[in-house]
């Protein structure tokens, strides 16, 4: 696959199958990422979430089409470089000590890593390896401050933040949506640019950000484990009466509709090995990738496939 891209330096037209092409390569990087989320039992959804929040606060503050689509992508592979990390520190229930703290800043570098050798990697590079940096230059990897970073990385970075605290987490409960927006007006223009903090703020408060919150998918809302705490996901095409597993203890639930909601109820059983595995949403990444590619030009990741 990667060969087209290489072949294309010498062609003076688009092959026909560029497009399909290019969405191949996207979903490579996208079902990755979904692995790499897999990794963390607590963190189900944190992709297409700060992927959704990057979304609005992008198109809140103006941006062109191509470069919503952009941003949109890069909200989903943030992350990417998290394979890195060993999952007793991901996973880790209390407080990190300093040297697993450093291994976790070590996770952006990685993730760019990762994208060097990928013909799209450019797309969504800056959003990747820069999302951990601060305008007021105590970011990592690299110390960058505020004109240095760029405008993907910086949507993501308060994104990210904002879904880390609203969501459960090994360690915690979710954070009440009135103290995450107070630390967010406090770190402005410090641990967050202050522009895009403040569409990110005024979204929340006029409740845009709603439905995305404590979903996994539009309209899907978060389960999770009655015996044990984390997330238990459900995918695009589950539905009622669909068994649903958890995987960490191993339990079965039945996905049930009460009241025109979605709940998971315990069967008393345990789920076979293979109900308890990671499963790409593959539904979800075909979505997305629809809705992105569209927006952006194929000239343009044909250039951005070039470096």
């Amino acid at each position: 696959m990667f060969r087209w891209f290489q072949q294309f330096h010498k062609d003076q037209a688009l092959p026909a199958d560029a497009g399909q092409l290019s969405k191949d390569l996207l979903a490579s990087l996208m079902v990755m990422a979904w692995f790499v989320e897999a990794k963390d039992p607590y963190t189900g959804g944190h992709l297409w979430r700060v992927s959704r929040y990057a979304n609005l606060v992008a198109r809140a503050g103006g941006l062109p089409d191509a470069d919503i689509a952009r941003v949109t992508l890069g909200g989903f592979l943030h992350d990417l470089g998290k394979v890195a990390i060993p999952d007793a520190i991901l996973n880790k229930a209390g407080k990190l000590d300093d040297n697993e703290f450093t291994l976790i800043q070590t996770h952006p570098a990685a993730g760019g890593r990762m994208l060097a050798g990928h013909p799209l990697g450019h797309l969504v590079a800056a959003a990747v390896e820069l999302h951990h940096e601060r305008p007021d230059g105590r970011g990592y990897p690299y110390g960058l401050t505020a004109s240095m970073i760029p405008t993907d990385a910086a949507i993501i970075g308060v994104c990210d933040a904002f879904d880390a605290m609203t969501s459960l987490r090994a360690y915690r409960k979710p954070m009440p949506l009135d103290k995450v927006l107070n630390i967010l007006r406090a770190e402005s223009g410090r641990q967050f640019s202050q522009f895009w903090c403040n569409h990110l703020l005024a979204l929340a408060e006029e409740g845009v950000l709603d439905a995305i919150m404590g979903h996994s998918d539009n309209g899907i809302p978060l389960h999770t484990c009655p015996h044990c705490g984390p997330t238990v996901l459900q995918q695009s095409d589950d539905k009622p009466g669909d068994l649903l597993a958890c995987s960490v203890c191993h339990s079965e639930m039945r996905l049930c509709e009460e009241d025109h909601q979605l709940r998971v109820k315990p069967t008393g059983k345990k789920a076979p090995v293979a109900a308890w595995q990671p499963k790409a949403d593959n539904l979800l990444i075909k979505r997305m990738i629809e809705e992105s590619i569209t927006h952006i030009p194929l000239e343009q990741l044909i250039r951005f496939a070039r470096g």
